[in-house]
């Protein structure tokens, strides 16, 4: 009986062993969850709500394929989105997800957004998720905090230690989760609320290089935003803050209308050469004395993939829980090709808006 029993145990190890591993996984990685949320690099999904896919007639706007929770099945840990004023009545304004104008293309409101995303931390324990929105309109703390409040999200919400000084030491993922509080949240910017202290103004904390790329050989680890950095690296890396790498590019069009480059992606996306995700990583690593690029965002995330690069980066060999993804670019499945939303005038409105207000 003794020895039966003991068999019985022996074959439930493998079971036992699966999935404790996939408890303890962090961000689908067990080898992340007691490092510090700012020494690991978060894949990030540049304008990850605006797709170009069926839903909206493949639109030259897009900068995805797939939606924010595949993309955050697939190993996405940083959503960006830009949020517009819309809709604005006597009962008050709504805010949309709207690519540089909401006439060229919206996708739906806020609050919806922040509810599916809800819904994926809800079924996905064992993930901190970061939000960056790029604040068009101005709204205030309490506009932004109102949806995060009606979504039901602001209940993973991390609070810092303080709104305006950056901590000494991030938290690590286990602690975190641990805590419930795996959901970080910039803005960029915004001024900071005592009612709503988890929207963190973006460039207290962060730091970018440019966004505005359209050449392989553009890419740059010096700092362009906050200005106050005044390109300096050195100033950056002694400031504290957390690097943002942005890593896409546009394709020039008509009338210098910028739109995503699709075509490039693959390459942009890739491991190895001139330009590539993974060589931006290495060098910007090295330019910043070992430290690692906080976050770095992608136009088409699957491609390259783009998941490989960061993976090396912090070291992970096997991810758990996460889906695969093709690696190819979507095409319209009849005739009709890709088409943008909105009038012309629209989008010469929203190349004004887009120098004004960045990516």
């Amino acid at each position: 009986m003794f020895l039966q029993t003991l068999l019985q145990a022996a074959a439930l190890l493998p079971i036992l062993y699966s999935t404790a591993s996939a408890q303890t996984a962090c961000n689908n990685s067990p080898s992340l969850c007691n490092k510090p949320y700012n020494n690991i690099t978060h894949l990030g999904a540049h304008d990850s709500p605006f797709l170009r896919n069926e839903q909206t007639s493949f639109s030259t706007s897009g900068n995805q394929y797939y939606n924010s929770t595949v993309q955050l099945d697939a190993g996405v840990r940083l959503l960006t989105a830009q949020v517009h004023k819309a809709n604005e009545t006597s009962a008050g304004s709504q805010w949309h997800l709207c690519h540089t104008s909401c006439s060229l293309l919206d996708m739906g409101t806020l609050e919806s957004w922040l509810s599916s995303i809800k819904s994926w931390m809800d079924k996905n324990p064992n993930d901190v998720v970061t939000i960056l929105l790029v604040n068009s309109d101005n709204a205030a703390a309490s506009d932004l905090g109102s949806q995060f409040k009606s979504s039901g999200i602001d209940k993973y919400a991390y609070v810092p230690p303080s709104t305006t000084t950056i901590p000494q030491n991030w938290p690590t993922l286990q602690s975190l989760i641990s805590n419930g509080t795996r959901l970080m949240t910039f803005v960029a910017s915004i001024t900071p609320s005592t009612t709503y202290p988890y929207l963190m103004d973006e460039f207290t904390f962060m730091f970018e290089n440019d966004f505005n790329n359209e050449k392989p050989t553009d890419f740059s680890c010096v700092p362009a935003r906050p200005t106050t950095l005044n390109n300096s690296t050195d100033q950056a890396l002694s400031s504290g803050r957390m690097f943002l790498m942005n890593h896409f590019l546009y394709d020039a069009q008509l009338f210098g209308i910028q739109t995503p480059n699709e075509n490039a992606a693959g390459s942009t996306n890739g491991q190895t050469g001139v330009g590539s995700l993974g060589t931006s990583l290495s060098t910007c690593t090295s330019v910043y004395n070992g430290r690692v690029p906080t976050f770095t965002i992608v136009d088409f995330f699957n491609r390259g993939p783009a998941m490989a690069s960061v993976d090396k980066a912090n070291g992970v060999t096997n991810p758990v829980g996460r889906i695969s993804v093709p690696e190819e670019a979507l095409k319209p499945k009849t005739g009709g090709g890709k088409k943008n939303s909105g009038s012309l005038l629209a989008v010469v409105l929203a190349v004004v808006a887009a120098v004004a207000f960045g990516c």
